[in-house]
């Protein structure tokens, strides 16, 4: 294994994204990415992935086509941080995509770190979002709305009938969900969100509203998997957070990650230099300027990139009256 290589040529890196065609997805990824829309479905945008099979490939750069992967094994500790190396190796900890959802998605649940490496030989799936844009009426369901026993839960899935003890909860632009293990869950129609979670694709199954998939089939639950997973208590609140222009706002500290919100009108420095870890800055809304050391990149929206942890101040500039940037860290 590499992992000790010292003198980064680059420190800030950006992937091509793998778009995901899904029986929910929209029209809106493209358009907000800058691109023409096209004829598909686009459900999804992934745009850092270690996740084996769907691994994100640099773009650009002197490290142009390395995977994911491959970079972390070049660069280690310099590249992750040396306890995200400890702790990970060359597995990337983190998962980024944007999520456009014409119609409901399943709802579904994860699990916690315990049960995926047991059952599936990979970490669990926290994750958090933030609303980017939605149509009216647009809505989460997040949790249980009260207590419910598995019992009752196991009747309303065969009564067709879950849905009436889900929290629901109507949203607007800026809304922060986080959604830790366990937490059953799903994204309604009109909703434009970008997804920060851990390293996994385990999602289990539990309702799907009686849909069938292109063949006319029902498509897989997943509700023996699920059972012993789910947290049968209410589900938190919404938090909605309060952010003030050109400060950074937290708005998830967990052990899976941290996450703060970003509106900037003004150029702003960043010093990471007491941060042991790499950074991803996620951009929702407007144009920016990133220069670490001499290399200097364009960050627009629906554009995310990778920061090194080698990287000690960050410079950002701002190339239009409002940008939205999201940071991420673990």
């Amino acid at each position: 294994m590499w992992g000790n290589l010292t003198g980064m040529t680059d420190k800030l890196y950006q992937f091509s994204p793998q778009y995901k065609e899904t029986l929910w997805g929209g029209r809106r990824l493209l358009p907000f990415k800058g691109l023409p829309a096209d004829s598909r479905a686009i459900g999804e945008s992934w745009e850092v992935s270690a996740v084996p099979g769907h691994e994100s490939v640099v773009c650009g750069g002197p490290c142009d086509g390395l995977s994911l992967t491959q970079l972390c094994a070049r660069y280690g500790a310099s590249l992750v941080g040396k306890e995200n190396f400890s702790r990970f190796g060359t597995a990337f900890p983190l998962l980024v995509k944007f999520i456009d959802a014409a119609r409901p998605l399943s709802v579904q649940v994860h699990p916690g770190d315990e049960v995926a490496l047991r059952r599936h030989g990979c970490s669990g799936k926290a994750e958090m979002w933030y609303v980017v844009d939605s149509a009216s009426g647009s809505y989460l369901l997040n949790g249980f709305s009260r207590d419910v026993t598995p019992q009752e839960y196991e009747a309303r899935v065969s009564s067709q009938t879950l849905p009436e003890v889900l929290r629901q909860v109507n949203v607007r632009p800026g809304d922060v969900f986080f959604l830790p293990p366990g937490r059953v869950h799903s994204i309604g129609p009109g909703c434009l969100i970008c997804e920060i979670q851990q390293s996994s694709d385990v999602t289990y199954r539990i309702y799907d509203f009686g849909r069938t998939d292109a063949d006319g089939r029902p498509r897989t639950l997943h509700l023996e998997e699920a059972r012993d997973v789910i947290d049968y208590s209410a589900g938190e609140p919404l938090r909605q957070p309060v952010v003030v222009d050109n400060e950074p706002f937290t708005v998830a500290s967990s052990p899976y990650f941290t996450t703060a919100v970003y509106h900037l009108t003004e150029p702003m420095m960043c010093d990471y230099s007491e941060l042991d870890s790499f950074v991803l800055l996620v951009c929702t809304d407007g144009a920016c300027r990133i220069t670490c050391d001499a290399r200097t990149v364009s960050l627009r929206a629906g554009q995310t990139i990778l920061v090194a942890a080698e990287a000690e101040m960050l410079a950002v500039e701002t190339e239009t009256p409002r940008v939205t940037l999201i940071e991420s860290y673990v």
